[in-house]
């Protein structure tokens, strides 16, 4: 979603749809950020709050600069009417940014598995299928797609998260060794059978866009902060460490991490979006 905060400029409005506390620090743009959900969140206290339905938005017709629908989707009811919503409030120049998890991988079928549906009331087993469905109720047309990658930071432990059900003693309870194990074993089983195992979903870029998406998944995914960094820019920091098998320190929250190539896993890659 940076590659549409970051252009946002001062004056500019922007709706942060179904985000819980946030889905970003307000600081990371110039633009007035407003948080919407159902119920009322423990925010950052760093924007300004309204609660509703995302069905029925309580804005006025192309009020919004860009909306950022991080991992909400898979939680609207009434998808369609959302998505006509989204279109009404989103300026006709507007950018719109939708992240979603794929309900066929490993990681959604345990999430669900473990939280007994987790919330999630909509299914999404195509990127292409929802980027049209999307273009389609909302008018915004798609500019991009990324997959992206998981590293089960949800069942870290050291997380804060609900009480852990029984199930997890399958997990190690949330151990982050075990998560950093785990995750390795499912990079090298991608790797070499071409597999899936470590998708959590993809990101998906609609409208106005002032620079390129980037179609190269991001394999390297933190077991606790759960950022997702690219390989060439883990090694130009040195943060790269060990031989044969190589481990890094996030960038982010430090957390010792397994590290492989992006490059290994071009079948996860994206086709650029012509157009």
């Amino acid at each position: 979603m940076h590659e549409i905060l970051k252009h946002l400029p001062a004056g500019a409005r922007i709706l942060d749809l179904g985000c819980a506390g946030g889905s970003f620090p307000a600081d990371l743009t110039k633009a007035l950020t407003v948080r919407f959900d159902k119920e009322r969140p423990n925010a950052r206290p760093d924007a300004h709050v309204v609660l509703g339905d995302a069905a029925s938005l309580p804005f006025t017709s192309s009020v919004f600069d860009a909306i950022i629908c991080n991992h909400s989707l898979e939680h609207f009811r009434d998808l369609r009417r959302s998505l006509e919503e989204i279109g009404r409030v989103l300026k006709p120049e507007g950018s719109l940014f939708i992240s979603v998890p794929d309900g066929g991988t490993l990681c959604d079928r345990i999430y669900r598995w473990l939280a007994r549906g987790g919330g999630h009331v909509n299914d999404f087993r195509s990127a292409e299928t929802l980027a049209g469905m999307v273009s389609r109720f909302s008018s915004v047309p798609h500019k991009g797609t990324r997959t992206l990658c998981t590293s089960f930071s949800f069942m870290n432990r050291k997380n804060p998260h609900p009480p852990q059900p029984k199930r997890m003693i399958l997990f190690f309870w949330g151990s982050e060794k075990f998560l950093v194990v785990f995750n390795a074993f499912l990079r090298l089983y991608d790797r070499w059978f071409r597999g899936r195992a470590s998708v959590y979903g993809w990101a998906l870029y609609f409208g106005n866009l002032r620079e390129p998406i980037m179609h190269e998944a991001s394999v390297n995914v933190c077991v606790q902060c759960g950022q997702g960094h690219p390989s060439n820019w883990l090694k130009s920091l040195s943060a790269v460490r060990g031989y044969p098998l190589r481990f890094y320190r996030c960038p982010t929250c430090s957390t010792f991490n397994f590290f492989v190539r992006d490059e290994w896993y071009k079948h996860l890659w994206q086709k650029p979006t012509l157009g």
